[in-house]
């Protein structure tokens, strides 16, 4: 696929044109979290505006994501 990581929002929303795959999804994550930090947001906020109760995922699914941010905002900044 080989598109760039997202730095705004737009591009970020834009990704939903794209099929979804597990690389699209990497991508949305780390356009995510380099706009969170962008946005001088700290991960723990990040976490709590997307890991908010929304009955989408169950815990195990939440708990998955939230070290999958953590590993992210590590990785890329």
């Amino acid at each position: 696929m080989n598109y760039p990581v997202p730095t705004s929002d737009q591009e970020v929303i834009a990704l939903r044109q794209q099929p979804v795959s597990d690389e699209l999804v990497a991508l949305a994550i780390a356009g995510i979290v380099n706009v969170a930090h962008s946005q001088g947001k700290s991960i723990e906020e990040l976490k709590e505006e997307i890991l908010a109760d929304d009955r989408l995922l169950n815990m195990a699914q939440r708990q998955l994501l939230s070290q999958i941010l953590n590993e992210a905002w590590e990785y890329l900044l």
